[in-house]
């Protein structure tokens, strides 16, 4: 009994040694970054009139997952022949970024995935000059400033690379879905911070980030390779055996 119960334990411990030299490791550096978007500024030297900052931070929390919060300032204004509108306020977006490379490709230095944001918006809202005209005359009128706050879903998919030593740029495409705009159903704003056109429950924008990336961590990622099929080669040499016998025969 003594006997087979060696034999046992020495069998599992075989195995588990074959499991561990089967696996490979990975060293993989967790981050916290920070980066700003380099579009709304480029923009805005093209059009004055409005203007777009944001940034973000964002947290590692393991080799796939990263806690992510971004925020900004929008400045816009429009005009045309009967009447201007002004909007000014800030924006914040909570969410995930999902990193679906294989921790051995990524290596802290390549991120292809998928993000998932909560978002708001808290700005003003006004109509300083409203002008209609009819057959009975023409009419001047304003709607004064209103404070509205808005929410929308995001899903951002994107990409980045480190280009020089803890400096990264990528882009990251922006899904929207508006919630709610604020102005109710009679009085929707023409523009959202960190949404956009606020007259369509959905939306789409891009950002181009560069970021700056500060390594807290290094975390050991076990990766398993995977078994390579035997079976084909088995039925191949199956298959060419039974033929040279049929032939033989």
């Amino acid at each position: 009994m003594r006997k087979i119960y060696v034999y046992f334990i020495s069998l599992l411990l075989i195995l588990d040694l074959q499991g561990l030299l089967a696996q490979d490791t990975v060293l993989f550096p967790l981050k916290v970054r920070a980066g700003i978007d380099l579009i709304g500024p480029g923009f805005y030297f093209s059009d004055r009139d409005n203007l777009n900052v944001e940034g973000f931070v964002s947290y590692d929390k393991n080799e796939k997952m990263a806690w992510v919060l971004e925020g900004g300032f929008q400045s816009y204004k429009y005009s045309q022949y009967n009447y201007d509108y002004n909007s000014r306020g800030v924006f914040a977006r909570l969410g995930v970024d999902l990193n679906l490379l294989k921790p051995d490709k990524a290596a802290g230095t390549y991120w292809a995935g998928i993000g998932l944001r909560y978002g708001i918006g808290i700005f003003d809202s006004e109509t300083p000059s409203l002008y209609h005209e009819n057959y009975w005359g023409k009419t001047a009128s304003s709607v004064p400033s209103k404070k509205m706050t808005a929410h929308f879903i995001e899903f951002a998919p994107g990409v980045r690379t480190e280009v020089f030593r803890n400096l990264s740029m990528g882009w990251t495409i922006r899904l929207k879905l508006l919630l709610s705009g604020g102005g109710g159903k009679d009085l929707k704003p023409i523009s959202v911070p960190g949404y956009g056109s606020g007259g369509g429950m959905t939306n789409a924008g891009i950002s181009y980030f560069i970021t700056w990336n500060i390594p807290y961590r290094t975390k050991t990622v076990i990766i398993i390779p995977p078994v390579e099929p035997e079976e084909d080669e088995d039925i191949e040499e199956t298959e060419e055996s039974t033929g040279q016998q049929r032939i033989g025969f």
